[in-house]
């Protein structure tokens, strides 16, 4: 009886540490940035010996999740986010990063240098992105669009006269769309690192993916699986 009942103590507790090396994440659905995302982050905790799945939604929706601790965390966010969303713990070691771009048509005259000069335009945006949030924060000239695709179409309807998103994001999406008339400005408006965000709950796991992160950059790995990664995105995005 005691070798059946340590057995079953074993496979309980073997079956417990299966459960707590799986994590279950979310991010932005309709980026570029956020499918480049999906792909490394697995990357990275399968250096760890654990495994994650990753769930697509809107950029609301996934901040509501990630901070009530419905899901493990965020796989993909600018710095600010952890100031503005405290339990969740971003993990200090940027994997990645974007720039907060303006696209706008052809031929329009619009001239813009800085941010301040979006004041002047009708602007149009992805709902829930926090690095085009940031820059519009204030203005009651934004219109939110639930992915980059419908942004451009809007913006080509000429019912906007400027989109913000990241330069890899639009530039594939207006090619995908074969429109040539829209356009970026000259110079990013912002470069950003990005981070990932765990969960409070799972605060232990911070200095481990940190790690890894550094490990990885140091040795290369992450470069050539960023470049591989974005080769994969840009593919599946131009079939």
């Amino acid at each position: 009886m005691k070798k059946i009942i340590s057995s079953i103590f074993g496979i309980l507790i073997a079956v417990n540490l299966c459960i707590a090396e799986e994590y279950h994440f979310v991010s932005i659905k309709g980026l570029i940035e956020q499918d480049v995302g999906r792909i490394i982050i697995p990357e990275i905790y399968k250096n760890l010996g654990m495994t994650v799945t990753i769930q697509p939604v809107p950029g609301k929706r996934a901040q509501q999740l990630a901070t009530s601790g419905k899901k493990d965390g965020e796989i993909m966010r600018i710095f600010t986010y952890g100031l503005e969303n405290p339990t969740t713990i971003r993990v200090p070691t940027s994997y990645y990063n974007l720039e907060t771009m303006a696209f706008i048509k052809k031929d329009s005259g619009i001239v813009i240098k800085s941010k301040e000069d979006l004041k002047k335009y009708k602007l149009v945006k992805v709902s829930g992105v926090k690095h085009t949030n940031n820059i519009t924060k204030g203005m009651s000239n934004v219109t939110d669009i639930q992915s980059t695709e419908s942004m451009m179409k809007f913006l080509d309807k000429g019912r906007a006269d400027v989109a913000l998103t990241n330069t890899v994001d639009g530039n594939l999406i207006i090619k995908k769309l074969g429109y040539t008339q829209i356009i970026p400005i000259d110079k990013p408006l912002a470069v950003l690192d990005l981070f990932t965000y765990i969960h409070q709950e799972h605060k232990d796991l911070v200095p481990k993916v940190d790690a890894m992160i550094k490990k990885m950059k140091a040795n290369g790995e992450m470069k050539a699986l960023v470049k591989k990664a974005e080769a994969q995105v840009i593919e599946n995005i131009l079939k």
